[in-house]
C-alpha cells in the first residue's frame, strides 16, 4: 500500500521544528505509562516518553548547561534514543500482543520519517551545550593530545567516581547496586552498538585497520552477552532491551546517545573516535569499579568487564597515533581539534553522570530522612504563613506517572488516599493520607494511585529555603 505522505505531516508548521518532536513522541509506543508498565521486561518497543510535557517543553532551540539534569534533558534523551534504535534490531523474548503492536509503531515507515525529521532538532537541542562546556585543546600538536589522554587515563585509575563510592557506602547496598546497574544497561549496551555502525562502510585505503579495530570492539561485546546476561540476572533483572525505561538517568542515556549521535552523523568520524577511546578509558577504569559494586550488593562477581576494559597505558600513544595519524593526512590539523572535541565532550557528559548517579543514590537510600525534612519544611511555610506556588493534582485508581525529574525543589504531600512512590525496582514506597516527602530537583521518580482517588500537593520550594533544610 503506498505510503500517505499526508496523514504524516498533518499538524507539522514547517516554521515550527517543536511541532516535529511532537509529532515523533506520539507514537503510540511511546504513551505514558500505564500502572502495569512500570517496567516492560517482555516488550523492548515500549518506551514512555510522557508526551504530555511536550505542550510546554520547546526544543526548537538550545538547551543551556544549566538545564542538563532537568526535564527537557530526560525526555529529550528519551527521545533521541528513540530515534537511533529505530534502526537497529530488537525482538521480544516471546510473543504477545503487546510487542507486536508496538513494534509495528516502533519501525513502521511513519516513525522513519518523523525520527529522521526528530532527529536534528533533538541533536541541537542536546549537543550544543557542549560547545560551550568545552575547553579547548590549545594546541592542534598531536604530542599533546597524547599527553592530555595519557594524564586523563592516569586521573581516572588514580579517582573513583564518587558514584561507586556513594554506592558501597548505602544503607541498602542490594538497591544501590541494582540501580547502578540499570545505569549501566542503558549506556554500554548503547555505546557498543555504536561502534558497530561506525564500522559500516568501506574506509580501509585511507584510514587503514581502523575498521578491524572497532568491529572487534563490538564482538568483543557480542560475545560478552552470557556474562552481561548472567549480571543482570544477579540483580533480578531481565536482559530485554529498554525493560527498564523509567528508571534510566538522563544522563545514562545522554552518554550513549552521545556516541550515537557521532557515529549516526557520518561526517562527524574524528569526533567519534575521540569519544570511543575516551569510552574505553572509563571502561579500563571504572571497570573494576562496577564489580566492586555488583560483588557488595549482588553477590556476584562478574567477569564482564576484564576482557570489555582491557586497556594499558602503555598502548595510549599507539593507539592515538593510529586513530589520528591517517584522518591528519585527510583533514590536516583539524583532525587532532576535532578527535579532541569529541574525547572532551565524551570527558563532560561522563562526569554529569556521575555527579548525577551520586544524588539520585543519595537520595533514594535517604527517604526517611526526605520525609523528615519535609514535615520540617511543610511545618515552616505553615508556622510562617509563607506563601510558595503549589500544584494539586487529584488522580484516580491505579493512575500513573511515567517516571520524571522536576526542574526545582517539590515536597508530595498526600491530603487524601493512598499512592506508590517508586525509583528503583527493588521496592515501592507506600504513602498514606497526611505523608510527606522531599524531592529535590532533578530526582528520578514515579508514582501510581493504589486507592480510588487521591489527592496530593506539590509545594514548590525555593532554594534559599531548601538550603535551610
Amino acid at each position: 500500500m503506498p505510503l500517505d505522505h499526508s496523514e504524516i505531516f498533518a499538524g507539522l508548521d514547517p516554521d515550527d521544528s517543536n511541532s516535529i518532536v511532537k509529532a515523533f513522541a506520539a507514537n503510540s509506543a511511546f504513551r505514558a505509562a500505564e500502572w502495569e508498565e512500570l517496567t516492560t521486561e517482555d516488550n523492548p518497543y515500549r518506551r514512555p516518553v510522557r508526551p504530555d510535557d511536550l505542550a510546554w517543553l520547546n526544543y526548537s532551540k538550545p538547551m543551556p548547561a544549566a538545564k542538563a539534569l532537568k526535564l527537557s534533558a530526560l525526555l529529550g534523551h528519551r527521545m533521541l534514543r528513540n530515534v537511533y534504535d529505530s534502526g537497529l534490531l530488537y525482538l521480544p523474548p516471546t510473543a504477545g500482543t503487546a510487542p507486536e503492536t508496538d513494534g509495528a509503531a516502533f519501525y513502521n515507515d511513519r516513525n522513519r520519517i518523523l525520527s529522521a525529521l526528530a532527529a536534528p532538532v533533538l541533536e541541537r537541542h542536546l549537543f550544543t551545550l557542549l560547545d560551550g562546556a568545552r575547553k579547548p585543546l590549545g594546541s592542534s600538536d598531536l604530542t599533546h593530545l597524547k599527553r592530555e589522554v595519557r594524564e586523563h587515563h592516569q586521573q581516572r585509575l588514580a579517582e573513583p567516581g564518587r558514584a561507586f563510592t556513594t554506592a558501597l557506602g548505602t544503607k541498602d547496598r542490594k538497591a544501590a547496586a541494582t540501580f547502578v546497574m540499570l545505569q549501566l544497561s542503558a549506556f554500554l549496551p548503547a555505546a557498543r552498538a555504536a561502534t558497530g555502525r561506525a564500522a559500516l562502510g568501506e574506509y580501509d585505503a585511507t584510514h587503514p585497520g581502523v575498521r578491524t579495530l572497532l568491529l572487534d570492539d563490538y564482538r568483543t561485546w557480542a560475545g560478552q552477552h552470557e556474562e552481561y546476561r548472567a549480571l543482570l540476572e544477579a540483580a533480578e533483572l531481565k536482559p530485554t532491551a529498554a525493560a527498564y525505561w523509567q528508571l534510566y538517568l538522563g544522563t545514562s542515556l545522554a552518554r550513549g546517545n552521545h556516541l550515537h549521535w557521532l557515529s549516526h552523523n557520518r561526517e562527524k568520524y574524528p569526533e567519534f573516535l575521540g569519544a570511543m577511546l575516551h569510552h574505553k578509558i572509563e571502561e579500563a577504569a571504572d571497570g573494576p569499579r562496577f564489580a566492586e559494586v555488583f560483588e557488595d550488593g549482588l553477590g556476584l562477581r562478574t567477569g564482564l568487564f576484564d576482557g570489555l576494559g582491557a586497556l594499558r597505558e602503555s598502548d595510549l600513544d599507539a593507539l592515538v597515533d593510529r586513530l589520528v595519524l591517517p584522518l591528519k593526512a585527510l583533514y590536516g590539523d583539524q583532525a587532532v581539534d576535532r578527535f579532541h572535541q569529541g574525547f572532551a565532550d565524551a570527558r563532560w557528559f561522563a562526569q554529569l553522570w556521575d555527579e548525577d548517579l551520586t544524588e539520585q543514590l543519595l537520595w533514594a537510600d535517604s527517604i526517611e530522612l526526605h520525609q523528615r525534612k519535609a514535615e520540617a519544611l511543610s511545618k515552616h511555610i505553615d508556622d510562617n504563613r509563607i506563601e510558595v506556588d503549589l500544584d494539586t493534582f487529584v488522580e484516580s485508581n491505579e493512575e500513573t506517572s511515567t517516571t520524571h525529574v522536576h526542574n526545582e525543589h517539590r515536597l508530595v504531600m498526600v491530603e487524601r488516599g493512598q499512592m506508590h512512590f517508586w525509583n528503583n525496582t527493588t521496592h515501592k514506597i507506600e504513602f498514606n493520607e497526611g505523608d510527606k516527602v522531599l524531592i529535590p530537583v532533578s530526582r528520578l521518580h514515579g508514582s501510581t494511585v493504589l486507592s480510588g482517588e487521591c489527592t496530593y500537593h506539590q509545594p514548590i520550594i525555593p532554594e534559599e529555603m531548601y538550603q535551610q533544610f
